[in-house]
Order: C-alpha cells, then sequence, then structure tokens
C-alpha cells in the first residue's frame, strides 16, 4: 500500500502544480474576491467594502419617492356647470324699454349665439365690455352682466346657457388604451377614472409609473398607489397632461450568473435575492455564494451612515458584500435593497477555476490515464 501511494505521490504533485500554473492564466468572468478586497480604502484603493448586516440594510434601504404636491391633492373637482376657457357660450337678453341698447326697434330682446371663452377666461358683452367668465357657473355669469348693463338700462334679464363643448381637456400619453385629448366630464373628473375611460394601462401594473404635469408643477406616483391610496387620486383641471410609461430603472448582473446584461426592475421594490432569481440565480458549478457583491455610488449623506462617519462629501464608491452562506445571509440577501444602476457581481468559485485547469490539462482522457502520460509510466 505504501508502495502504491508513493508511486502516485508524484504524478499527482506534477498535476497539482500544472492545475495551478494553469488556473493563474486561464479567462475568468471576472476579478475574484480577493482581487475586488485589494481595491478597498484600506488598501488604499478608492472603494469602501462592507459587508452587509441587519444595520447597513436598513441604512441603505431607499427607496424613489413618488407622490403629489399639497397643492394636486387639494385641488377640488371641477362641476360641470364651471365655466372654462374654451367653452362656448349663448347670451339672451332682454331689455325692459322699446328702444333699448341692445335689442332692434321690432323686439326687446337680443340673442348672442357662440360667445367664445377666450384663454383667458374672457367673453366680451357689448356695453359691458369684458366680463370674466372662466370659474364662474352660468348663474354667476348671469349676475355679473346683469349688473354690468344695468347701469344702463332699466331692469335687464340677462339668460347664460352653454351652446357647446367643455373647454377643460387632458391629454392622455404613453401606455395608455388609447392616447388623445379628453374632456373632463362628470364620471372623468379624477385621476383614475379618466385612465380608465383610454383604456388603463398597458404595462405591467407593478412598474407603471404615472406623471401629471400641470403648468410648471408635475407629479408622479405609481399606479397601484392611486388604489391603495386614496388621497393621490386627484382631481383633475384642464390642460392636464397625463403620461404613462414603465419604470426605466435597471440593474447590472455581471460574474458567475445565467445572465449577464443590464435588467429591468420587475417591481417597485427589488431586493438583492430577487435580483440574483431574476437573472436565473446561482450556478451551482461555478458561482461562489460567499462573494456576492453590488457595486454602487452611494451619496454621501447614505455612506456616512453606512461607515459612521460624517467627514464624508460627494457620491462615493460603496462595495456591498453578501455571504449567503451565513446563517442569516439569505435573510440579509432578501432585505438588502436594489437600486437604480446597481451593478451585481457574482464571482466564481474557486472549484471552477480548478476543474478548468483539470479540464485543460486532462483533455478527454480520464485522470489516471492523464497521471501516467505526464509521468511517462
Amino acid at each position: 500500500m505504501k508502495t502504491l501511494s508513493v508511486r502516485w505521490a508524484k504524478p499527482v504533485a506534477v498535476l497539482a502544480i500544472l492545475g495551478l500554473a494553469a488556473a493563474c492564466s486561464l479567462p475568468k468572468v471576472g476579478p475574484n474576491k480577493r482581487e475586488i478586497f485589494a481595491g478597498s480604502v484600506q488598501k488604499e484603493g478608492d472603494a469602501f467594502i462592507v459587508s452587509v448586516n441587519d444595520r447597513v440594510t436598513r441604512a441603505t434601504a431607499v427607496v424613489p419617492a413618488l407622490g403629489f404636491s399639497q397643492s394636486f391633492k387639494t385641488a377640488n373637482q371641477l362641476t360641470s356647470d364651471t365655466i372654462r376657457p374654451g367653452d362656448v357660450l349663448g347670451l339672451t337678453v332682454w331689455e325692459n324699454v322699446d328702444d333699448g341698447l341692445l335689442a332692434g326697434e321690432a323686439t326687446n330682446s337680443t340673442i348672442l349665439e357662440e360667445v367664445q371663452v377666450d384663454s383667458a377666461g374672457y367673453i366680451f358683452v357689448p356695453y359691458a365690455g369684458r366680463v370674466r367668465a372662466s370659474g364662474n357657473t352660468p348663474n354667476q355669469l348671469r349676475e355679473i352682466i346683469t349688473k354690468s348693463l344695468e347701469e344702463q338700462t332699466p331692469d335687464p334679464q340677462v339668460e347664460v346657457r352653454r351652446v357647446a363643448g367643455d373647454g377643460a381637456t387632458v391629454s392622455l400619453l404613453g401606455a395608455v388604451g388609447a392616447q388623445g385629448v379628453y374632456p373632463i366630464e362628470r364620471p372623468t373628473r379624477t385621476l383614475a377614472a379618466m385612465l380608465a375611460n383610454a383604456g388603463g394601462v398597458t404595462v405591467p401594473p407593478d412598474i407603471a409609473e404615472i406623471t401629471v404635469t400641470r403648468g410648471n408643477q408635475k407629479g408622479k406616483v405609481w399606479f397601484q398607489d392611486l388604489y391603495e391610496n386614496p388621497a393621490l387620486d386627484i382631481a383633475l383641471r384642464g390642460g392636464d397632461q397625463i403620461l404613462v410609461e414603465e419604470d426605466t430603472r435597471s440593474f447590472t448582473a455581471l460574474g458567475a450568473t445565467s445572465t449577464q446584461s443590464r435588467v429591468p426592475f420587475e417591481s417597485q421594490d427589488l431586493s438583492a435575492l430577487e435580483a440574483i432569481a431574476q437573472v436565473g440565480g446561482l450556478l451551482s458549478l461555478s458561482s461562489d455564494p460567499t462573494g456576492v457583491f453590488v457595486f454602487r455610488n452611494e451619496p454621501a449623506e447614505v455612506a456616512n451612515v453606512v461607515l459612521g462617519r460624517d467627514d464624508l462629501q460627494g457620491a462615493q464608491r460603496m462595495v456591498y458584500v453578501l455571504n449567503l452562506t451565513e446563517p442569516n445571509g439569505l435573510f440579509t440577501a432578501r432585505d438588502f435593497v436594489i437600486r437604480d444602476n446597481d451593478t451585481l457581481y457574482i464571482t466564481e468559485a474557486p472549484y471552477a477555476q480548478w476543474s478548468k485547469a483539470i479540464s485543460l490539462i486532462s483533455g478527454g482522457l480520464t485522470p489516471f490515464a492523464n497521471v501516467a502520460t505526464l509521468t511517462g509510466g
């Protein structure tokens, strides 16, 4: 037995040396753990390398803050009686005299058809001048015109009616069932109702973003939040622009994974564990579960909290390390939040490089046959 051990000791040693030499020059999917740690600030590199724990997950759990401003949320719904720019009105004025300001000789009434409310919200009425119509109901406008005319003709009677159209419209763009310009009507005075009127969203609801532009103001919410938080279902205003688009956030997956590419988010909140699953999970024969890295440019306010400092300024290069083999490693990866433009890198297991070396040396022969070949036996 001793003779057999001595006999194989030399070829095995030769094989190990050749394997190590080959492994040094074999192609790799990227840097290994040792090479990444060599770039740390502690070793005069330019990146902070941080092992992820519960404290780090809490400090880095920053997600996009979407919502509407208070002015959006407190705006009252438009009523169907409110006159707005673009409306077309009809006016009839009765005068209690035979020879009135407006009426002809044979009648004591004057009809003004198709009076357009201009973009500033005004109409022109003879002898009353330029009168503000927008924001008033037809009855309120009637009282305003009556008051203006009664100084020039005794006891005028005025009728105001909406002839055509509703000047309040919104435009819907992007990933909706039917893009276009829609009037604000009784059933569609709120954002959710207007989206439903346009055929709903055509992208996955989980990652659909709704942007409303009103004048120089802009607000953005998640589509699902409209139904989970009624306060976000804002009342619409004429001229609102509503854009529906898919979440544009993404991360880059590299290393020993099934997919090496730029990967879009599939949910509002994406954890490291979900990101790994999204790219096909770890490869059983090549991925190193102790070497899962997340590369990120971290804002100074977050980096200071993570590192327990207060002197950092500007974005900092951070490398977060996840070890899935630790007792709570999967829980930590489940709680660690992936952010837009992160790079998820999974290192290759040492065994994978060794296997490459052995394969390169042995070719198609069996290990024992190759040992014999290498030693001339």
